[in-house]
């Protein structure tokens, strides 16, 4: 495998120097928490410039495999697909991985691995240790960890669940399911009513078989809903006929911003923080931006879009 050497040579750098600075990479990160959408802080292990650019390369150089029921961190694939795959089927199921990056370990690694490749040397074990993990405990052989602002972490999240998505995806096949996983968020859809009830069950089976009680299930965001109730996939919503949607919450509030900034009331983040809003809803909602420029005209839509702070 020789991960250092091919490493080496991706970078344009000898070996030597690669090995000097992954000794201690696992706490070459900087630290800091963002709130969470409704209680506590999520803490993010950013790792420094310099590291990021040696685990993106690894990334490229190592191409790790994924489900394809697995739609998050895929190009040209994001919250839009994973929300049309259950668009039409009334009844709904989320569930979430609690603590989902930090829960995966590297013996959680080594586990997936050893299951479908040979295992690499202790040596290269150990480098490659150094290069994707992070390590949050003050000790310096304390335990490590993916973080959530690596790189690299996404790819090896995705390769790690691989084993367990294909058994859930089989699982759910058999009962007429569809099943898409966007990082820590599960969702189920399906046309049959009452069968859903029967999936939180499989999944602590398969969690225990695939991973012990490394990976647990956040019971707390566990939500059944159908037709009768508005259903969300991944942020987005989907309505009575099929649609996915932005929902009217979000519209009233783009509307909301978009009028402030007509009066001359937003400062510079606001109508950055609004741009995106109208970046994400043409993604999703194109007649939504349509509806807009006519309730505001297109020369205003267009003028938000385009302002540049640069």
């Amino acid at each position: 495998m020789n991960v250092i050497k091919q490493l080496a040579n991706s970078l344009g750098k000898n070996e030597l120097e690669v090995k000097l600075y992954l000794i201690d990479a696992p706490k070459k990160y900087r630290i800091y928490t963002i709130p969470k959408r409704k209680l506590g802080h999520r803490v993010i292990a950013q790792p420094t410039k310099q590291l990021k650019i040696y685990q993106k390369s690894f990334i490229k150089i190592f191409n790790f495999p994924d489900h394809h029921s697995a739609m998050a961190y895929k190009s040209n694939i994001g919250i839009k697909e994973n929300a049309k795959a259950h668009s039409l089927r009334p009844y709904l199921l989320k569930m979430d991985l609690e603590n989902f990056f930090n829960s995966i370990t590297n013996e959680l690694f080594w586990d997936s691995w050893k299951k479908l490749w040979p295992m690499p040397n202790s040596t290269e074990k150990l480098w490659l240790e150094r290069l994707i993990f992070w390590n949050p405990s003050k000790k310096p052989k304390g335990k490590l960890v993916l973080s959530v602002g690596a790189p690299s972490s996404p790819a090896i999240s995705n390769f790690c669940l691989f084993l367990f998505d294909e058994m859930l995806s089989k699982e759910c096949n058999k009962l007429d399911i569809v099943y898409t996983r966007y990082a820590d968020d599960l969702t189920f859809s399906t046309f049959h009513k009452n069968v859903l009830f029967s999936i939180p069950s499989i999944i602590q089976l398969l969690l225990t078989q695939c991973f012990g009680r490394k990976l647990t299930i956040n019971h707390g965001k566990t939500v059944f809903s159908s037709k009768a109730h508005n259903r969300h996939v991944t942020g987005i919503t989907i309505n009575n006929e099929g649609y996915i949607s932005l929902g009217r919450e979000r519209k009233r509030y783009i509307k909301h911003l978009v009028n402030q900034f007509k009066y001359n009331k937003l400062d510079k983040d606001a109508i950055k923080h609004l741009q995106g809003l109208l970046s994400f809803a043409n993604h999703i909602e194109i007649t939504f931006i349509e509806s807009l420029e006519k309730k505001y005209s297109d020369s205003l839509i267009t003028k938000i879009r385009k302002m540049s702070y640069e």
